[in-house]
């Protein structure tokens, strides 16, 4: 089903990502998403149109977006609307929930607690997620990445803020997360500062 990707994020956080291979399978409760729309956020991948690289988030909705950044590392987003029309949430961090031995062989040089999937290419990189997983279908039973859905968390612990590493509309406050979790970035813009906050 469509979903706008702000209304998306609220939904996303709480809920598990399972990531199953031939290693184990590896459950992550999302923390902490950002929320990217198309053609008129400037901050989105499909701000300048459709191509070959950002295609898997012009839909349908419910499959898994998976790119390429910085020449070594991968992040993953869940795309939210309709066929041909561009939107997604970026999945920032999360909790182990379960395969916790799996996630440190995977990231073994990973700080443990909340920061051993923090960050969209540390979850990422904790999921075992790559470039063959992109446009999985996330809501199909027999689909090795799966998205489990939870019941949708009180508006009252839902925090968000600026965006984080981009270069255009810096000031949209399209990033959200669970407030008082332990997995959920440090902001920084300039230096480690904390961000500007309000319950949405």
């Amino acid at each position: 089903m469509a979903i706008d990707p702000i209304d998306l994020a609220h939904r996303l956080l709480g809920s598990v990502l399972e990531s199953r291979s031939e290693q184990g399978t590896v459950r992550i409760r999302l923390s902490e998403v950002e929320a990217y729309r198309g053609q008129d956020d400037p901050a989105s991948h499909c701000y300048r149109g459709r191509t070959p690289r950002n295609d898997v988030m012009w839909g349908p909705a419910g499959h898994l977006y998976v790119y390429f950044v910085y020449g070594m590392h991968f992040c993953a987003n869940v795309v939210g609307l309709t066929d041909g029309v561009p939107g997604a949430v970026l999945l920032r961090a999360g909790e182990v929930l379960s395969g916790a031995e799996l996630v440190r062989a995977r990231r073994p040089t990973a700080r443990g607690g909340g920061a051993v999937a923090r960050g969209p290419a540390i979850l990422t990189s904790a999921l075992g997620l790559g470039r063959e997983h992109n446009g999985m279908d996330l809501v199909d039973p027999e689909s090795p990445v799966r998205l489990l859905a939870a019941p949708a968390l009180p508006r009252a612990q839902i925090r968000n803020g600026p965006r984080v590493g981009v270069a255009a509309a810096v000031e949209v406050p399209w990033r959200f997360w669970i407030d008082g979790s332990p997995a959920v970035s440090t902001y920084r813009r300039g230096g480690r500062v904390r961000p500007r906050e309000e319950v949405v």
